[in-house]
C-alpha cells in the first residue's frame, strides 16, 4: 500500500460523513472547563472518546492527574520500536464557554450544524476538530501501512482554556515517559483559509492591570470639578504615554532589537487576511516600517482589553474616585518576560504617573517560543505538506496567540511543528464557533501525508543518524 492510497482513504473517510459523524459525538459533550459543574463531562470526553480511538489503534493508555490540574489528562502511547524516530501528539478537549443565548438562531454551540456551507459547533476549531483531524490520520495510516513505522505518545488535557493548571508540573513530572523527537500538533489558525499552515512556536502573553485609587468616593463635578484630580483622565495619559496613537509601543524593554533573518525570510511571502469576516488590516496602525505579518508574528503588541472608570451604565455628575484598566502584551523571543512589569513601573515613574498601580493578574503567563524556521524538521514538514496538498505552506515563526508551548520546548526540549486546521475567521472563543469543512477535509489529507512520511524513514533524525 501506497501514501497515495493512505491520502485517497482520508478523503473517503471524510466523504462519507464517518469524520463529521464522530466530531458531531465529540461536540455534543459540553466540556466547558470555566464552568466547574462540568466537571463530570470534562472526565466523559477522555473516557468515552479519546481512550476507546487510540485503544482502537493499539495505544496504551494512562489517565494521569496532578493536583494543580481540575481534571485528569489523558497519556497514550504507542511503541513500535525504540530504534524508530518518536512523536509527541497534544490536543485539549475542554472549550470555552458555550454562550448558547448568543449563537445564530437555529444554531447550538453542542450540535454540529451545517449553514451556508460552513460547519458550526463549539469546539469545531478549538481543539476538538483539530486533534480529531490528528488522530483520523494516524487511524488512515494504520489501516494503509498495517503500523505507523515510528512511535507516538499523545497527551489531551482538560484545561487549556483556564490556562492549562497542572500542564507544566506533569510534564516535569513525567520528562523521561514523555521523551520525544518532536511534538507534531495543531491549534490556532491557518494564515489564511486556504493555504496550509505551519507555526513554530506562540508570542508571549502577559495581562496586568492598571488602577489608580485617588480617593475613598466620587465628588459632584460642578462643585469640585478643576479642583481635584480625575483618575479617569490621569489613567487615559497614562496609557497613552505606553503607545502610541498609531499603536507604536514606547517602552524598548517591550520589543526586540530587531526581526532575525530567517524570521524574515519565512515572513516574507505571508499575507495575513481573516477572510471575508475578517477585519480589515489598518496599515497605518502598529510598528512602523513592518509588514503586516511582521507586525503579528514578529513583534509585540500592547492592548487595552477594558478600560471603566465612575459609572459606564448610569454616569452621574461625579468625579469618579478610581479607574482600572486590564491591559496586555504580547511579546515575542527575545523579551525578558520577568522584566516586563518593572520596566512599565520605570517608564510610568518617568512619565509623572506614580500614582498608577500596577498588578500583574491570575492568569498564567504564557512565555514566548520559537524555533528556527530553517530547522531541518521543519523543511521535512514544509515538503510533506506541499507534496500532499500540491501548496506552498506558509511558514510562520509563531502564533500571534499564545500557547503552552514553552513546556514542551523548554520542559520537555521537543522542536514544535504545529499544523493549524483552522482559519482567522472561526469565530473561536465567541458565539457561532465554525470551520469551512474544506480546510478540515485539506487538513486530514495533509497529516495523513506527514505521519505517512514520518514511518517512511526520511526524516531528519535518520538522515543525521546516518552520519
Amino acid at each position: 500500500m501506497t501514501r497515495d492510497a493512505a491520502i485517497a482513504l482520508a478523503g473517503q473517510q471524510f466523504d462519507s460523513g464517518e469524520f463529521r459523524e464522530t466530531l458531531a459525538r465529540r461536540i455534543a459533550i459540553p466540556t466547558e472547563s470555566q464552568n466547574p459543574e462540568r466537571a463530570p463531562e470534562l472526565a466523559r470526553y477522555l473516557a468515552d472518546e479519546m481512550q476507546p480511538a487510540f485503544e482502537a489503534m493499539g495505544f496504551e493508555c494512562r489517565t494521569l492527574e496532578h493536583p494543580q490540574a481540575k481534571a485528569p489528562f489523558l497519556f497514550a502511547e504507542r511503541i513500535e520500536d525504540p530504534a524508530l524516530p518518536t512523536v509527541f501528539g497534544y490536543g485539549h478537549g475542554d472549550v470555552i464557554r458555550g454562550l448558547e443565548p448568543e449563537w445564530h438562531e437555529g444554531l447550538s454551540p453542542w450540535t454540529l450544524s451545517e449553514r451556508d456551507g460552513r460547519w458550526y459547533g463549539r469546539g469545531i476549531a478549538d481543539n476538538k476538530g483539530q486533534h480529531s483531524v490528528n488522530m483520523q490520520a494516524l487511524a488512515n495510516v494504520l489501516a494503509t501501512r498495517g503500523r505507523l513505522g515510528f512511535n507516538a505518545r499523545y497527551l489531551i488535557e482538560m484545561g487549556e482554556e483556564t490556562g492549562s493548571p497542572g500542564l507544566r508540573g506533569l510534564c516535569s513530572e513525567h520528562r523521561e515517559a514523555f521523551a520525544a523527537d518532536l511534538l507534531i500538533a495543531s491549534d490556532g489558525p491557518r494564515l489564511r483559509a486556504e493555504r496550509p499552515t505551519v507555526f513554530l512556536g506562540s508570542r508571549g502573553s502577559m495581562n496586568f492591570d492598571l488602577s489608580i485609587e485617588a480617593r475613598a468616593g466620587g465628588h459632584h463635578s460642578g462643585n469640585w470639578g478643576g479642583l481635584i484630580s480625575n483618575p479617569g483622565v490621569q489613567l487615559a495619559h497614562a496609557i497613552a504615554s505606553i503607545v502610541s496613537p498609531t499603536g507604536q509601543i514606547r517602552i524598548p524593554e517591550w520589543v526586540p532589537a530587531e526581526l532575525p533573518a530567517s524570521v524574515r525570510r519565512a515572513l516574507a511571502d505571508c499575507e495575513v487576511d481573516g477572510g471575508a469576516d475578517g477585519p480589515e488590516i489598518e496599515p497605518w496602525w502598529g510598528e512602523p516600517g513592518l509588514s503586516p505579518a511582521e507586525r503579528v508574528y514578529g513583534w509585540s503588541s500592547f492592548e487595552v482589553l477594558a478600560f471603566k472608570t465612575g459609572n459606564p451604565d448610569t454616569p452621574v455628575n461625579a468625579i469618579p474616585p478610581r479607574a482600572w484598566a486590564r491591559c496586555q502584551l504580547r511579546f515575542v523571543v527575545g523579551i525578558d518576560s520577568k522584566g516586563i512589569l518593572p520596566a512599565l513601573r520605570r517608564h510610568l515613574d518617568r512619565q509623572g504617573f506614580p500614582m498608577v498601580r500596577i498588578e500583574a493578574t491570575r492568569e498564567e503567563m504564557f512565555h514566548a517560543t520559537r524555533i528556527d524556521p530553517e530547522d531541518p524538521w521543519v523543511r521535512w514538514a514544509v515538503e510533506s505538506i506541499a507534496a500532499t496538498s500540491g501548496k506552498k505552506p506558509a511558514v510562520l515563526p509563531n502564533l500571534g496567540g499564545s500557547l503552552p508551548n514553552d513546556i514542551f520546548t523548554d520542559v520537555l526540549g521537543l522542536r514544535t511543528v504545529w499544523v493549524p486546521h483552522s482559519y482567522p475567521g472561526c469565530s473561536q472563543h465567541a458565539p457561532n464557533e465554525h470551520l469551512p469543512p474544506e480546510v478540515l477535509r485539506e487538513g486530514l489529507a495533509v497529516m495523513t501525508g506527514l505521519y505517512w512520511d514520518l514511518g517512511a524513514g526520511e526524516t531528519p533524525k535518520r538522515a543525521t543518524a546516518a552520519h
